[in-house]
């Protein structure tokens, strides 16, 4: 394990590139940050500031031209709790009722895929309730045909500023498994590896959704979606005289799956939402930050401002994962900015040989990797996640199902 230096302001891609560089996706040269986004509490709080959710309900599918777009670009933040999903919900209370309504139910599913991952774990990477379309998958280097105007641009988005609008998401992932044929797990993979708001929670759900794995009805992405949600896209196009997507693909609901039976009750609800309470064995010395958990409103960062905070580049697990460069750069420059107001450690390695001699305060994170981690460093405090809904024992066969259970 290394101790790096801590990044600065102004110096993060090069700190990626010497630091990092060799568990990238590309070549540690080739690192950039994202020209779309900046991490950092101060850019994720300018967002939400400069967020009006009015015309959300209308404007939210669209793609093209750019300045039609009416998404709220928050999801960067959110994923990585610079926003926690409370703080966005009462953000837009007093917009438009039918845009807040809409608004509120995106931030819903965000909390019901952190919902069914806590739950399921590593198990979302298999069909939940169905298999995909089966088809002969294409012969073509890649699923995603760039002569194809569509989806040039939803990919150049993609690799460029690591985000999209959830409309090309859905235009990407129908195209990769219900039009192309390949395996949906490994295109999950794909947007992982460059969406700065990649999380297996939401990415994996939204693929499973969008393929019909989770409902059994694949999104059936074809040209009439991209006249309406990019007018004038389709004339710029090579193939607009023989467009491969002209027509509804014919591809029926794949068979279904026996369910995991999690997916209709939880036998240990507080062991899939962590504590209600913070909870402590020992005073703690340090403050550790996961990547579920960068805010400034972190619990266990807000218990304690004044300890040292401490954060692990998992190299095993950056190694096996290979982000995008732009991912690496969002992560540090979120933690440049709090280097300057909080006495920071950043490390390369593994986070339990890291904390393991260490008192730790940490705020439980829903996600495997963390519970297993924790289990092993047994931390002097633990802090409670941030739920916009605590979970209980209730269905997870459906969003509607959940809703229902829940009461939201």
């Amino acid at each position: 394990m290394t101790r790096l230096p801590a990044p600065e302001r102004g110096d993060e891609v090069t700190w990626v590139r010497s630091h990092l560089g060799d568990l990238a996706a590309e070549p540690a040269e080739q690192i950039v940050a994202s020209p779309a986004f900046r991490g950092g509490q101060s850019a994720a709080d300018q967002a939400l500031a400069a967020f009006d959710v009015s015309g959300y309900s209308r404007d939210r599918n669209e793609v093209w031209p750019v300045g039609r777009r009416g998404a709220s670009r928050l999801s960067p933040y959110i994923r990585h709790n610079l926003l926690a999903l409370r703080r966005v919900w009462d953000h837009v209370a007093a917009g438009p009722s039918r845009d807040v309504s809409r608004f509120r139910d995106e931030l819903l599913w965000q909390e019901y895929a952190r919902h069914v991952y806590a739950r399921l774990g590593h198990r979302t990477a298999a069909p939940l309730r169905h298999l995909p379309p089966q088809r002969p998958p294409t012969t073509a280097t890649s699923p995603w045909d760039r002569s194809m105007a569509c989806v040039d641009l939803a990919v150049g988005e993609l690799e460029r500023d690591g985000w999209l609008v959830n409309q090309t998401r859905m235009w990407l992932a129908s195209q990769w498994t219900v039009r192309a044929g390949w395996d949906w797990g490994a295109g999950e993979i794909a947007f992982f590896a460059h969406l700065l708001d990649g999380s297996r929670a939401a990415n994996r759900l939204g693929w499973q959704w969008t393929v019909g794995a989770g409902t059994g009805r694949p999104y059936g992405f074809s040209r009439h979606q991209v006249r309406r949600r990019a007018p004038g896209l389709c004339d710029r196009c090579e193939l607009r005289a023989a467009c491969p997507i002209e027509g509804w693909p014919d591809d029926e609901p794949g068979p279904a799956v026996h369910p995991d039976t999690r997916l209709r009750a939880d036998a240990d609800p507080e062991a899939t939402a962590g504590p209600s309470a913070a909870r402590g064995h020992r005073e703690p010395s340090v403050v550790w930050l996961t990547a579920e958990s960068l805010g400034a409103d972190d619990p266990a960062s807000r218990t304690h401002p004044d300890l040292p905070v401490v954060f692990v580049f998992d190299e095993q697990l950056l190694a096996r994962l290979r982000l995008s460069g732009k991912r690496l750069v969002f992560l540090t420059q979120t933690l440049a900015e709090l280097a300057e107001s909080r006495s920071l450690e950043v490390h390369r390695g593994d986070p339990v040989s890291v904390l393991g001699p260490r008192d730790a305060a940490v705020t439980f994170a829903p996600v495997p990797g963390f519970v297993r981690r924790a289990t092993l460093l047994r931390p002097a405090e633990l802090h409670p996640y941030p739920w916009l809904v605590r979970p209980r024992d209730a269905p997870l066969t459906s969003f509607s199902a959940w809703r229902r259970a829940m009461g939201v």
